[in-house]
């Protein structure tokens, strides 16, 4: 199983590939795109939608976010099916979780943060004080 830290690697490494990191990033961009893919997230589940689904081509209809979609659970439209109707992108609560987590994985190992090595530290302090977990940290 692959660290944070080697699928932050990976994760930048295709970034710089397609030319995301050709110019430097502001800080304050990667935050607001964190908080856009929290935003899509947050749009997901006020409409109802699953946590992981796929729209399917026979009715894709972009005004409708409640379209017929093949959800993992549909018999035939998992994510392994050959289904010639389900569209390859997942969609989802999940999905828009993840897609802000890749954007953090890629602006820490943009940043040269080790990722491992500071959760490690962190959990070691909260683990010693449960309160920290859920309380303000300053």
């Amino acid at each position: 199983m692959k660290t944070l830290n080697e699928w932050a690697k990976e994760i930048h490494e295709n970034a710089v590939a397609h030319g995301w990191w050709d110019e430097p990033r502001r800080f304050g961009e990667i935050v607001a795109l964190c908080h856009s893919e929290l935003s899509e997230a947050l749009e997901e589940f006020r409409v109802g939608c699953p946590l992981h689904y796929y729209k399917c081509k026979l009715t894709l209809d972009e005004d409708n976010p409640r379209d017929r979609v093949c959800t993992p659970e549909d018999s035939g439209c998992g994510p392994a099916c050959d289904c010639t109707e389900r569209c390859d992108k997942p969609e989802g609560v999940a999905v828009e979780m993840i897609d802000c987590l890749i954007r953090i994985l890629d602006w820490c190992a943009a940043e040269g943060v080790d990722v491992d090595g500071l959760l490690i530290q962190w959990k070691s302090v909260v683990c010693s004080n449960s309160a920290l977990l859920f309380s303000e940290i300053t």
